[in-house]
Formats: C-alpha cells, structure tokens, sequence
C-alpha cells in the first residue's frame, strides 16, 4: 500500500479537471486565435474560462480583469521579475529571504546587485520592521513575498505587508502557489499587485496556471510574439488545462472545509511524534501554518536515509522544496531561519491532501517510530552515525 505526503510538490489530477479537460480538448481542439467558427467557438470559451476565474478570484467584473493565463508559476514569477528590473534599472527589489527558486533566482539574475533579501524570524516570518525600512526609502519597485512557504508551511502576514507597499506606493508580488486550493481564493487577490497560481498545486493539470495584476501593473508583459492574451503572453493557448485548471480551483473552493480535518490530523500526527520521538523538532510549530504541512528536524541520520527507509514502507515524503532537491547547499529557507547546516540534513516534510485519512497519519507516525528503532539500532551497533 501506498500513501503519498508530498502534496506541496504537485497533487494528483482531481475527478472535475479530468473531465473537464477531457471534454473540452474534444470539444475546442481548435486554435482560439484562427478566423473560422469552430476557433471562435474557442476563443469564447476562452474568454468564459477568464470570466469564471474572475469570480472565483473575486475581482470585478470589469472589461480587463487583469488575469492572464501562463504555463505556471516559473513562467509567472521570471517573467514578472525579468519586466520590473528592465524597466527599472535603477531600482531595487525586494524579496523575502525564504521566496521559491523560481522568483529568487531571476531576482539574482536580473537584479543582480540590486536585490535586497528581507530578513525572516526564527518562525519564518518576513520582518515588517526590516520591509518598511527598506521600502520607505523610496527606491525599491518591487515587493515580492509569497503567502506560504512550500516547505515550512508557515503563512506570512500578508494584510499588513500589502498595507505597507500600499503606504509607500510600493507594488506588491506575491507567490500564492501554496495558497490556492486551501484557503479561499477570494482573501489574497485584493492584498497584492501581482497574484500567481499555479494548477498542480490544486489538482488541475501541469504546465497551466495564471497571473493576476492589479490595474497598477497592468504594464507587465510576458512574452513576444502573437497576439494572444491582449498582447501580454504570445503562444497559443493551452484551453484545455487552463478550463480543467478553473474547475479544479472552482472544486477546491467549494470543499475547503475538509481541510480543518486535515489540521486536526496533522496536529494529532505531531503530539504523536514528539511523545514517541521527543528530541524531534516541528519547524515554526507555533507560527500559522497551512493546515497540510509539518516540517520536522529528525534526532539522527541524514533525511535521505529517512526518505528512502520510508518510502520502502510505502510512504512518499520530502526533505524540502521539489525545485531545489538536487542542490548540494540544502535549504535555503531553513538556513533563513537559523538552523544549522547539520540539523537541515535531518529535515522532513510532510504536507497530506484532503485524502489522507487519519488514519495514513497514524500509519506514517508508526513508520516514523521504526525508521528511528533502525537507525539507531545502526548507530548502537556501528558506533557510527547513519547519514
């Protein structure tokens, strides 16, 4: 049997997007970009597909509601950074200390030294001391913050950093990969100037996600080309997983409240752990958390021997961010946080979807309980550590 704890990397494809994209690749197959009918048929449901999303984001009805649909988050995020450092090349940005790669890499590589790295707290928590700052300044043009961390899980203020970008004519870039699908799509679009999503992350389909922009940054252009997406993004669209990727976000909406379950298991999961293991530490345990996720700095041996004894068991965990598991540094946002290069190697993280059962909770501490009694029968035996 098999139970798969890394849904913070990607989700599996849920029942509404596959129908969905089956259906409408069968259906709309065409180029919505072509003059024929069946294209125009295409190319209005396209346009239904951005309405639909809008609702769901809660952004006004308007003629442009700024949504413009991308192949996911990489794209969004370079192509959002890559725009603001060309056109401000005198400007600096500032970026979390514990942002994805894939908006902390471009940052370095467009900003170059032009980039300021916010510090974080011992939870993990942006300092809003450090940001107002460096924003009140008057030189930075871009803020960029995500709304949760893909491998703590802790969720950062972002109401009160918004308030802070809005005080000094800031535009505000947030990563809300790891938000979409469990908490209401409605609370974050209004606090930022620029919102990504990304569909794997909520069940939709790899390769799609979206780019929202408030009408302070309605200048950002993606890619040249065609015409596609009111000229910001050239390349044909890919309607078929962006309507599967609205029905999965519009399925996710609609049954967040599977997720308070979730967050009961998961606290249950970790009392269990810290009773049978107890020189196991939950990281950011007290901060607010998505309710999925547990990242935990194990007594002894390397986390990939942790990973590889438990997924002999059946069990698929992680030991940090998918986009950067080939880096020889290790974590980056634990490292931010001021752990230890030896305790990031014992880290673990665990982040469930709605349908793991309690009981696949139970089942993976008492996996947990016997990696441990083989390493350190390994350790006793040996007289050597087991990394």
């Amino acid at each position: 049997m098999s139970f798969y704890f890394d849904h913070n990397a990607t989700t599996p494809l849920s029942v509404a997007a596959r129908d969905t994209w089956l259906k409408t690749t069968e259906k709309y197959w065409h180029n919505p970009s072509s003059l024929y009918p069946e294209a125009g048929a295409a190319a209005r449901r396209l346009e239904d597909e951005r309405e639909k999303l809008a609702q769901i984001l809660g952004v006004d009805n308007e003629e442009n509601p700024g949504i413009t649909f991308t192949s996911g988050a990489t794209e969004a995020n370079n192509s959002t950074i890559s725009h603001f450092a060309t056109a401000n090349p005198s400007k600096y940005c500032a970026i979390s200390a514990i942002e994805h790669p894939s908006v902390d890499a471009p940052a370095n590589r467009h900003f170059g030294n032009r980039v300021i790295k916010l510090p974080v707290t011992p939870e993990g928590i942006v300092s809003l001391s450090s940001l107002e700052e460096i924003i009140a300044r008057g030189n930075v043009c871009l803020v960029s913050v995500m709304a949760a961390n893909n491998e703590t899980g802790v969720i950062q203020p972002l109401p009160e950093i918004s308030s802070l970008c809005q005080k000094y004519n800031t535009l505000f870039h947030c990563d809300a990969v790891q938000w979409f699908g469990k908490h209401p799509s409605r609370e974050i679009v209004p606090l930022a100037d620029i919102v990504i999503g990304s569909a794997h992350k909520f069940g939709g389909p790899k390769g799609t996600g979206f780019l929202r922009t408030s009408r302070h940054a309605r200048e950002l252009q993606m890619q040249n080309g065609g015409p596609q997406e009111q000229g910001k993004r050239a390349g044909t669209e890919n309607l078929p997983g962006i309507a599967a990727m609205v029905s999965s976000l519009e399925d996710a909406d609609e049954t967040l409240i599977l997720w308070e379950d979730q967050r009961q298991a998961r606290d249950g999961f970790e009392a269990t752990i810290l009773s049978s293991l107890p020189e196991t530490t939950i990281v950011a345990k007290n901060a607010k958390r998505l309710p999925n996720t547990s990242m935990m700095i194990m007594p002894s041996g390397r986390n990939l021997k942790w990973l590889t004894r438990l997924g002999r068991r059946g069990f698929a965990v992680s030991t940090g961010s998918a986009c950067s598991s080939g880096s020889a540094d290790g974590s980056h946002v634990l490292d931010s946080m001021g752990l230890s290069p030896e305790e990031i190697n014992r880290a673990l993280r665990i982040s469930s979807g709605t349908d793991n059962g309690r009981d696949q909770w139970a089942a993976l501490a008492t996996a947990l309980k016997e990696v441990a009694k083989d390493i350190n029968h390994h350790e006793t035996t040996t007289g050597k550590s087991l990394i």
